[in-house]
Order: structure tokens, then sequence, then C-alpha cells
């Protein structure tokens, strides 16, 4: 019994483990929460899969068969214990009980057997009488459910851990084996997948996913293992009618809800599923798991960042294209976005000189993730998104995320474009400010006009005249070489590849700490920062001019453009991509995805679970007590002699008080 107790403590401690780590997940993400090394400790317990782990089935199984035996052994015991009321007992052993007492009734035994028993049947006792040559043996018994407690929580664990194994993947794998089936590892559309990797209708039990995009039905389900996936044939396919969702003001999503179409053969079903109140049709439950994007039409533009006019084409999400010489990957579309876009309490904020930037401590930054801030959240929808990834002829894929609308964040409008290396890393955010008719156009040109050496050239040359003094014309020379170095060195044009550094602020403040000595730093600092910003100042007015508009005016809105254009043109030098691709409009296509599950051992778990409280409380709140009341004739036939005693399974205080109410009520005692 003890070491029983021990592995179902074992047990119980696995499953705290089973739910506390999220099971089943990309081993990368172990690596990323653990660490390399904890993460192969873990996985080699088995603590990733832990109810289908080879030592926790050991454990169970060993416990099933345990608890099985002993309920096996014990039953036969305690059904007969509750057929039985102990009646033949000696008159004499009633003596030796702790709770007795012995007195003399004024009726004759017959009677004071008619009226013992009409009390003992008053006070809830089932009694026997046994009549013998020298008088009459009353056996009285109550609280027989306590034995019956034990069979009930005793045969609860068994239910609860047959239930727990059949609605688990051991079963899955069992089915696997038994059919000849095989995981799959591979990638692809779910029509690509051959029948070796395919469940039939039949098998007993399955908990998968089923993504439905709205119009269309599906009748496969993706069961999820470790080490890859098969698909599992359900009885039945589903239409996504409609899905729904309604938000909080704020944006933020209130409730999902799906409008579906059971199709069952001829038979058609409509319903509606919600969030924990899923629908069940033949024994499989569908639920609602999530929603994604089914597939929806993408309107793009691609924005060449280094020159070139931009160029609009059409894609669907969940689609591959050609892309040069990599994969165009079109992976989500999110038209509701809440974020939180707190004040950062002015940080970034323009000075007074349109000319001038005050770069300060981001001296050194390059693409950073900054559109977070350390104050308080302020949560906005901020309008549709969409994803993808670029993957080169190596496999390898780098992953973005572009807004559709302009942001505001600390006071001024931009829009963002996100990108990371990996699923493993936050997204590093692009923030590019918006031009007076709030596009990016501004900005692009002045980032292509960057890339332009001859642009670069004339911008040099009209800052060097506008800087120098009228009294000084022998200036004009050596500022004019001076910004076009500083404007070849922030353009990266100097960079080779394979360079960290690959221009921007980081390139000029390599330029000072290699050839500047510290003591005149801060001093060449201050110059080199008043040339750029100037230059850059010219290089988008020349901008403006090719594009055919008028100088943009020295004011405060251009002041605010410059601070923040200087800063993404630093941060785009080190953007993953030639190219930005820009949301211009979609037709969104939304899905559903569903968790549908056939769980036989469920209701062998809700009765387990309701055997178990029953049991539990059986035993601890039900006492199982015995009377016995020995009838003799007294030496006056119109009298008889009692004597009587008690006995209990566990001896208390309130054992005391119940027998001296039995004693009053038999014996008549007042006292």
């Amino acid at each position: 019994m003890r070491f029983a107790i021990t592995l179902l403590s074992v047990i119980c401690i696995a499953s705290v483990i089973g739910t506390v780590l999220v099971q089943g997940q990309p081993e990368g993400n172990y690596i990323n929460q653990f660490g390399p090394f904890w993460a192969e400790v873990f996985d080699r317990l088995g603590l990733y899969t832990v109810y289908s782990a080879p030592w926790f089935l050991i454990i169970l199984t060993f416990l099933v068969v345990s608890t099985s035996l002993c309920i096996a052994r014990n039953a036969p015991k305690i059904v007969a214990d509750l057929k039985s009321y102990k009646e033949g007992v000696r008159e004499q052993s009633l003596q030796a009980h702790h709770h007795k007492a012995i007195g003399e009734l004024p009726s004759n035994p017959s009677m004071a057997l008619a009226e013992i028993g009409n009390t003992l049947t008053a006070l809830g006792w089932k009694a026997r009488v046994q009549r013998r040559d020298h008088g009459i043996m009353i056996a009285a018994r109550r609280g027989a459910a306590n034995k019956l407690g034990y069979l009930s929580a005793h045969s609860a664990i068994v239910l609860i851990l047959v239930g727990g194994v059949l609605d688990g993947n051991a079963m899955v794998k069992l089915t696997m084996w038994v059919q000849g089936k095989q995981l799959y590892t591979g990638s692809g559309m779910l029509s690509d997948i051959k029948p070796e990797n395919r469940l039939s209708v039949a098998n007993p039990s399955f908990r998968g996913n089923v993504s439905v995009p709205e119009k269309q039905r599906q009748g496969i389900a993706v069961l999820n293992l470790p080490s890859g996936v098969v698909l599992q044939d359900l009885p039945f396919e589903i239409e996504l009618k409609q899905f729904k969702v309604d938000y909080y003001p704020t944006g933020m999503p209130k409730s999902f809800a799906s409008d579906i179409v059971i199709h069952d053969g001829d038979k058609r079903r409509e319903a509606t599923v919600k969030v924990n109140e899923p629908v069940i049709h033949k024994g499989v439950a569908i639920y609602q798991s999530s929603f994604e994007d089914g597939g929806s039409k993408l309107q793009l533009k691609v924005l060449p960042l280094a020159g070139g006019k931009a160029a609009p084409f059409e894609g669907r999400v969940g689609t591959r294209l050609a892309f040069g010489d990599q994969t165009l990957e079109l992976d989500g579309l999110r038209v509701i976005n809440v974020e939180n876009l707190s004040p950062d309490g002015g940080a970034n904020a323009s000075g007074a000189d349109v000319r001038k930037v005050d770069l300060g401590e981001r001296l050194n930054q390059q693409l950073g993730n900054s559109a977070k801030s350390s104050a308080g959240k302020s949560l906005h929808n901020v309008g549709p998104n969409f994803t993808y990834k670029l993957r080169d002829a190596a496999g390898q894929a780098r992953e973005f995320k572009n807004y559709m609308l302009p942001l505001e964040l600390d006071g001024q409008r931009f829009f963002v474009a996100g990108a990371r290396e990996s699923q493993a890393e936050e997204f590093r955010y692009l923030r590019m400010p918006v031009d007076e008719n709030d596009s990016l156009e501004g900005w692009l040109r002045l980032r292509q006009a960057l890339s332009d050496p001859a642009l670069r050239d004339a911008a040099a040359r009209a800052y060097a005249v506008s800087a120098t003094p009228p009294d000084r014309p022998h200036m004009t020379p050596e500022l004019q070489v001076t910004a076009q170095r500083m404007l070849t060195l922030f353009s990266g044009a100097q960079a080779k590849p394979g360079d960290d550094i690959k221009g921007g602020v980081p390139a000029l403040s390599q330029f000072i700490e290699r050839d500047v000595p510290e003591a005149n730093r801060q001093h060449i600092s201050e110059l080199v920062l008043r040339v750029l910003n100037g230059s850059l100042f010219e290089l988008y007015q020349i901008a403006r001019s090719n594009a055919g508009l008028a100088r943009a005016p020295i004011n405060a809105d251009t002041q605010a453009f410059m601070a923040q254009a200087v800063l993404a043109l630093s941060q785009s030098l080190y953007y993953p991509a030639p190219v930005l691709l820009q949301l211009d409009g979609f037709e969104q296509v939304q899905a559903s995805v569903f968790q549908v599950a056939r769980a036989p051992g469920q209701k062998l778990v809700y009765l387990g679970a309701l055997l178990l409280i029953v049991g539990v409380f059986a035993m601890l709140y039900i006492k199982e007590r015995r009377l016995w009341i020995w009838l003799a004739p007294s030496t006056d036939p119109a009298s008889s002699q009692v004597r009587m005693a008690m006995s209990s399974t566990r001896e208390s205080p309130d054992n005391a008080t119940l027998f001296a109410q039995l004693k009053a009520a038999v014996l008549k005692d007042k006292t």
C-alpha cells in the first residue's frame, strides 16, 4: 500500500509538471526557454510529452494493475461483510467491548424484542434477530457505506488512470502501430500527404486541429506529435459559413464564434461553435480553438530602398512566389492589432534647427525595437499588418511584419516595418516618418537619393554653398569635400560585403574613434553631425525638386520630419532586405481553427471523479458501527435481562455520546 501511494504521488507530481510545462512544443522553443543543457536533460526525461513518456506509462500500468488486484482481493470480503450482521456472536463476548451496558426491561423478551426493533429502526439502524434456546440476539449495524467508500475510491483511481491513457497520445501511437502508419515530418499541403500518414475514421481516440477557411469545408484533422504529425480522417466534414469576432472598445477581442455546417453524408447540420461551448457530433467534440487567415488576397507594392520605381503585385496568404533569387512566402494578415502606444516622455523630440538632429545616445544605434516604450500602457487598435518571409536558395528565411497604416509614436506618425532573423527573436522595427501628405513617399525619396552618388555630390555642393560665410568663399571646396565624405560614409557606399558596420551613424562613430584623437572627439562629433544634417537636408530638397515638388519650408513640421528621417535612414541600412513591401489593400478571408476530439476516456474520468468524491466522503465522514443486544428471560416472567455492546471502525468521542443515547433509548435509562 505504501509503495502504491508513493507511485500515485509520483503520478500527481508528473501531472503537475505536464500542466505547468506546455507539452508538445517545437524543440527550439524549449532551447530558448531553458538553454541547451537543461532542454536536453528535460527531453531525455520525457517532460515535453510527460503523459506518453515510457516511465510514466510504466508507473501508470503498475498502479492500475496493483489497484485492480487490491479491489479484486478485497471486494468479495467487503461484499460478504456487508451481508453479515454478525448475529452469531456469543453473549459472553459482549463484555469485552469498550462500550457496553447491562439492564432490565419490564417486559418479556418477545415484547422487548418488538420495542427494541421499533427503537432501532427509528434511529436508523438495520437489525437482524437470532433466536436461541436461552435468549434472543439482536445484531444491528449503521454506516455500511464506509466499506463501499473503499471500493469507490479505489475504483475511481483505476477509472481516472485508464481514462487518461485512453485520451492520450499513447492510444494514437498504439493505433498507428496496429494500422502500420507512420509520422509525417515534412511540409506541404494536406492533399500531398500519403495514406501511410493517415489514420482511419475507426481510430477510437484522438485530439487534433482542423483549419477551415470561410466558405470552404474540411474533413481532415492534424494530430501534432513530438516528432511529426499524422492526419486523422473525420467521419464528417466541417464547412465554415462565417467567423465572427466581437471586440472591446480598445480593440481587444471579446469573443469568438463560428457558424458551421456539418456534412455527414447526405445529412446537414447547422450549428454555432463558441469558446467553451463545443458542438458534439457522432461522439466527436468540436471546440473553437483559435482563428487565422484563410487565404486573403493582398494588394502589395514593392518599394526599392536603393532606387527604382515602385512595382505593384498581388498575392494570397499561404502562397509562395518567386521573388528575384529568393522565394516570397506570404504568411498572414491581421486586420485588428492592439498595440501599446504609450508616450516615452518626449524621447526623440526634435531640436530647434531643421539642420540639426540631436542623436545623443543613438550615436551607435542600429535597427532597433523602438516601437516599445517603458511608460504606462496605452492600448490602441493600429490597423492591419501582414507578415511574410524571404527565403534564400539555402533555405534560410528572414521574417518581416509591416503595418499598413502609420502609427502615432511619441507624438509623431510613422510607418513601421519589423524584421527578425528567426522566430526565436523579437521583431526589430524600422520607424519611417510620414511626409506632409501622410505618406511614405517623402522619406523613400530621401532614402533612394542617399544611394545615388550624383545626388550626394549635388547635396554636398549645395550645403557647402549655403554654409560658407560670405566673407570666406575659399571655404566652399573644403566644406564640399567634407560633406561628400560624410554622406559617403553615412550611405554605406564604402562598406564591403560582410562588414558589421554598413553605414549610418555607426559608420560615423567608427570614423571618429579611428581617425580623431580622443581629446578632439567631442568637438569633431558636433562638426560631423552638423555637416551631415545640413547635407541630408539639402539632399531632401534636391529629391523633392526632382519629383516636381516645391522646396520644403523650414518650420516645425519639416524639423520633426528630418529629425526622425535621419534616424530611419541610419537604421534602414541594417534592414535585412533591399526592398520594403507595403500593403495597399486586401480582401480578407478568415479561417477558424477547431480542435476536434474523440475522447472515450472522458466519461470514465468524470465517473472516476464522482466515485472519488463519494468514496473519500464515505471513508472520512461515515463510520461503520455495530450494535448487539442480548435479551434473556429474567427471574420475573414479566421482565427481561438486557446486555448490549457497540463497536466502531474508528474510535472517537462521539461514539460514547451515541452509545449513551442508545442505552437511554433501549434500557429506558433516564440517568
